[in-house]
């Protein structure tokens, strides 16, 4: 069976510091979260964190990673981005990652393409983007 229209069920990424990570989504952009899930035999750990609707965003860590440099040029994922309702949403919370201290890219600001879109260094080095 195939599907005509496919969904995204969730997107996954690897952190060294899981707490941190998850209190950063449940903080600043509202997540809930299920209980860590832990393999004894790996060390794996993980969060599902749940959006508004079915939007999920997994978050691992394992022992053993290597850190690599996120250069912001290059091919892969780039970010993922966070939709806020609103420009004033926006605005707000770029400014109040900014007065704690996560490093602001650009904006807030209306791209060529008509979003207005901020972008953030949130955590660990990784770029995420507040649209409305």
């Amino acid at each position: 069976m195939s599907a005509d229209i496919a969904n995204i069920n969730h997107v996954a990424l690897y952190v060294n510091d899981l707490e941190a990570a998850r209190d950063f989504f449940i903080t600043y952009l509202g997540a809930t979260s299920n209980d860590e899930y832990h393999n004894p035999t790996t060390d794996f750990r993980s969060y599902f964190l749940s959006f508004d609707g079915d939007t999920r965003l997994e978050i691992m860590t394992r022992p053993g990673m290597e850190d690599r440099p996120k250069p912001f040029a290059r091919t892969g994922y780039a970010h993922v981005a966070f939709s806020l309702g609103s420009a004033q949403a926006v605005d707000e919370l770029t400014a109040r990652l900014k007065a704690d201290g996560y490093e602001v890219l650009s904006g807030p600001r209306t791209t060529g393409d008509g979003y207005y879109e901020s972008c953030i260094v949130a955590l660990e080095g990784n770029q995420i983007e507040l649209t409305v």
